[in-house]
């Protein structure tokens, strides 16, 4: 294929997972974000891989420095120098683009834009993976493309809905806010690590049905999330009412 097929086929076939499960995720919002929204923060999300690339780098090189065994090391990296930073990050975009935005006026709108930005950074981070590919068959492309969407690019906004219901619910329990991303954070790192550690660590065969069996587990939570803040902001409605 020449240069131009290449890099057309790597553009659209790194968006596609993003763009599907956006698709997919935008229909839980009964009250349509606007498309200008959607954009920017999907750009900003996508954008926040540069950061990324130069803060994990900085942490990998830190930590060859260590005297620790090579497996602390790697825990290390992949909790602290992976999960941490992205997940920080992608929260960062919404706390800086979002929150003080007056089209962020609903619980369930943190789900969503936290989504929105995990899946611009997936975007991001696939098009860095497919990029580099020196003269690939199409069913190659396919295969990474595919892949990606029933892993790493659910993950991420798997991940970043967990953040997004914890923020959710501090519209509720204002006095919490902190306490409450807090935690929405930490397990989203925590998922994120575990899920990059059974992939990598664990043998094959069995690290893909642990990483599967993570993502369905965290997708059902993720859907009864998005449920309970639609009940809360219902029952606190009727009760204003």
């Amino acid at each position: 294929m020449n240069n131009f097929l290449n890099y057309s086929l790597y553009i659209f076939f790194g968006i596609l997972p993003s763009i599907l499960w956006l698709q997919f995720y935008l229909k839980k919002d009964a009250r349509p974000e606007p498309k200008g929204m959607i954009l920017k923060v999907f750009f900003y999300g996508a954008f926040s891989t540069i950061p990324a690339i130069l803060l994990e780098t900085i942490f990998f090189e830190g930590t060859k420095q260590l005297n620790l065994s090579p497996l602390i090391i790697f825990c290390l990296n992949i909790f602290l120098g992976v999960a941490l930073i992205e997940e920080a990050l992608k929260f960062l975009v919404i706390k800086t683009k979002v929150l003080n935005d007056p089209e962020f006026d609903e619980p369930i709108d943190s789900m969503i834009y936290m989504i929105i930005a995990a899946l611009g950074f997936a975007a991001a981070e696939n098009l860095l993976i497919l990029f580099p590919l020196q003269n690939p068959f199409l069913g190659e492309i396919f295969e990474i493309s595919f892949l990606r969407f029933l892993g790493a690019t659910f993950l991420h906004a798997l991940c970043s809905a967990i953040v997004g219901y914890f923020i959710g619910l501090s519209f509720f329990e204002k006095e919490k806010r902190s306490k409450l991303v807090f935690i929405g954070l930490s397990l989203a790192i925590m998922l994120h690590g575990f899920y990059n550690f059974s992939i990598i660590k664990i043998e094959k065969g069995l690290n893909l049905l642990i990483s599967f069996t993570l993502l369905i587990i965290t997708a059902v939570f993720v859907s009864s999330a998005f449920k309970k803040l639609k009940n809360l902001a219902k029952t606190k409605t009727d009760q204003i009412i």
